[in-house]
């Protein structure tokens, strides 16, 4: 990973000792430095670090936590993609509650001991609540309160696992087992974790913009109307700057060869992407998880 976010990734057939550490196990790279690493280490102080890091399910799977944490971002997508499919079976606010009680009763599986999905729990929440108020003000069933009931718990039933898993999900990590066990293009990879990385740091700028304003005495004000202006002036700002951020990441990326013609070629990534027992567990009981709303549907 470079120091603008872009993920280390070079061009095959590169020369002989350089980028020797790519496909290289971490106890093995940590033994075996880069060729040269021996020579340039004794003109310096202090050791050359040429291993290559840990990777981010390792580092999760050496802290505490619940099982989740071992398993890779495929099976994490997976899982979350198939109970979205599985909630659509769901026709009736009993089936939906039957599937959500199994949801719930996996849930110290994903959620460690002391934590509190909280917030991420409430945009759900929220969009639950208005989808059954919005069913019972506009619907035309004989039975509203029924059908606000089912279409509510649909809907958590369809978001509730991914939002819990994907809060697992490493851009990084995922990128690289979208590259080298799905195939995609890199370049197309590469962008996307990009993105991701951009996202993480909004909030960031949002309060670097918003500081920058209030120093030049552009605050937001008292009333209603002076705050939205405020509000949307530092939401241009912010625009602004995540268009000179792309325009920084393209510019990081066509130096990496991603622009050149053949980037559809095979490309050496610096950290591998394993397919794990806890990832074909996971995937095992997330497709039995997926399958209670159909179940108890042919069942009822």
């Amino acid at each position: 990973m470079s120091r603008d976010g872009t993920p280390a990734a070079v061009p095959s057939g590169v020369p002989s000792g350089v980028h020797r550490t790519v496909h290289t196990p971490v106890d093995e790279a940590v033994e075996k430095p880069v060729d040269g690493a021996g020579e340039a280490g004794a003109a310096v102080d202090g050791p050359v670090d040429a291993g290559v890091p840990p990777t981010p399910a390792q580092l999760r799977s050496a802290a505490p936590g619940p099982p989740v944490r071992s398993c890779g971002p495929l099976s994490l997508l997976a899982v979350s993609l198939l109970c979205a499919l599985g909630a659509l079976a769901v026709d009736d606010w009993q089936q939906a509650a039957v599937a959500l009680l199994v949801q719930l009763l996996c849930l110290p599986l994903v959620v460690g001991r002391g934590a509190s999905p909280g917030r991420r729990l409430v945009p759900l929440a929220v969009a639950a609540l208005s989808v059954g108020w919005s069913t019972v003000l506009a619907g035309d069933s004989d039975e509203p309160l029924r059908t606000a009931a089912t279409a509510a718990l649909r809907l958590v039933v369809l978001v509730l696992p991914g939002v819990l898993l994907l809060g697992w999900l490493d851009p990084g990590e995922a990128g690289d087992h979208l590259a080298q066990r799905l195939r995609l293009p890199g370049r197309v990879v590469v962008a996307a974790v990009a993105a991701l990385g951009q996202l993480a740091t909004l909030a960031q700028v949002w309060d670097q913009v918003a500081a920058a304003r209030r120093v030049r005495g552009l605050g937001a004000g008292r009333s209603p109307l002076s705050r939205a202006r405020w509000a949307a002036s530092t939401a241009f700002g912010l625009l602004v700057d995540a268009v000179r951020r792309a325009g920084r990441t393209a510019v990081a990326m066509d130096a990496r060869g991603f622009a050149a013609a053949g980037v559809d070629a095979p490309r050496s990534w610096a950290l591998p992407a394993p397919w794990r027992r806890a990832d074909s567990v996971l995937l095992a009981a997330g497709a039995l998880v997926a399958a209670v709303p159909l179940l108890v549907r042919l069942l009822g």
